[in-house]
């Protein structure tokens, strides 16, 4: 990966030290199991964005600790996107709200 430069990986031992680290700022938390769209939500420059796994989501005891929850929309039929995707678009947004889109 020649972006590994510029990019911080951190580890956490779980996540109660993780949420430790984010002090007041907001976990947004993207889940098909939301009514409330992504787009329809006010994005902050300091959010942080949570997703889970693509075939599980997150644990229900996380999910309760977010700050919010959102979906992105999709068609009935589709149960959901895949995990890059999603990720791509709710960045997308929120960069696009926050305007800290770079370049």
């Amino acid at each position: 990966m020649d972006y590994i430069d510029h990019v911080t990986i951190a580890r956490h031992a779980g996540f109660d030290a993780f949420r430790a680290t984010i002090g007041a700022r907001r976990l947004v938390l993207f889940t098909t199991k939301s009514d409330q769209s992504a787009y329809d939500f006010g994005f902050r420059p300091d959010d942080v964005l949570l997703f889970g796994k693509e075939s599980a989501g997150v644990p229900p005891a996380i999910a309760d600790a977010c700050d919010a929850r959102l979906r992105i929309p999709m068609r009935p039929q589709v149960r959901s996107m895949n995990l890059a995707t999603s990720t791509a678009l709710a960045l997308g947004e929120a960069l696009r709200q926050t305007a800290t889109l770079p370049g």
